[in-house]
Parts: C-alpha cells; sequence; structure tokens
C-alpha cells in the first residue's frame, strides 16, 4: 500500500499516550497494511501506530524465526511477565543507535486482532523483547529512558 513516514526521537507524538480503538474502519486497515509495509521496508521486526504519527493503541509485530506471519495487536496489554534479559535494542525512531536495555524474557500479552476478535500473545527473548518495546511507545515511552548506561552508534547502519 504504503510506505509512511517514521516519526523520529523529539517528535512530541511519541511521547503521548495512544488511544483505545473501538471498532475495525477501512481506514483501520489499510494504516495496519501501511505499517506492516513501512516496518519490513525499514528492516524493522516491530511498529506502533504512534511511529507513523497516528495516536491509536495498534502494534505490528514480525520477528521471522518465531512467527510465520506478522502480529497485528490492537489496544494490546501486558497481562503477564517472567524472567529478565540484559541485551541490545534500537527502534526505528531513533535511528543509528541502540542501548543494552533489561527486559522480562517471557510476557504475555492480551489484545485484539485485525477482526477485532480477543487474542492472547505469548513470546520469549526477542519476541518478548518486542512486545515490551511496542506497547511502551502506546504509552508514550522510548526504550532510551530505559537504557543501562549510554545511547551508541549502531555500525550496522
Amino acid at each position: 500500500m504504503a510506505i509512511r513516514n517514521i516519526r523520529k526521537i523529539g517528535d512530541s507524538i511519541l511521547t503521548k499516550r495512544a488511544k483505545e480503538i473501538t471498532e475495525m474502519t477501512p481506514k483501520l486497515k489499510d494504516l495496519i497494511q501501511d505499517m506492516l509495509d513501512t516496518m519490513y521496508d525499514a528492516y524493522g521486526v516491530g511498529l506502533a501506530a504512534p511511529q507513523v504519527g497516528i495516536l491509536k493503541r495498534l502494534v505490528v509485530i514480525d520477528v521471522s524465526e518465531e512467527n510465520d506471519t506478522p502480529i497485528i495487536l490492537i489496544n494490546p496489554e501486558i497481562i503477564e511477565t517472567d524472567g529478565e534479559q540484559i541485551g541490545e535494542e534500537g527502534c526505528l525512531s531513533v535511528p543509528g543507535k541502540s542501548g543494552v536495555v533489561k527486559r522480562p524474557n517471557y510476557a504475555k500479552v492480551k489484545a485484539l486482532n485485525e477482526n477485532m476478535e480477543e487474542i492472547i500473545v505469548e513470546g520469549t527473548e526477542l519476541l518478548a523483547r518486542a512486545l515490551c518495546h511496542e506497547i511502551d511507545h502506546l504509552n508514550g515511552e522510548l526504550y532510551v529512558d530505559k537504557v543501562i548506561g549510554e545511547l551508541h552508534s549502531n555500525t550496522e547502519e
């Protein structure tokens, strides 16, 4: 469909709490497809609607090695976490930078899918990290506020 502009750190929309979604509309279906196209185009594993300038509680995730199809989460809510992992994290809204962040090693999320049906998504390692990272975006939080130590330049850019 369309590649959307990814908002960068410093854009005030990234610090705002996103609003709940109450119904599936053709416009929302288009947004989901645009977000997937944008995420894949940027070689990301997750994208939240505020990152493309839309204050809605919508997330798309695809960590490939754990899932055959992308995960669409509407109004996601973390209902359980366990363990911890400490590792490198980056963000499409903070290009060229990464930092070490502590996250749960397991996360269980309740959300609605694109058919507005309740689903439960459970993940460990990268998927758990992506779930927590993207849901943080919906609450106006960026990983840079959770970095242990300093942000550093990402040499892979």
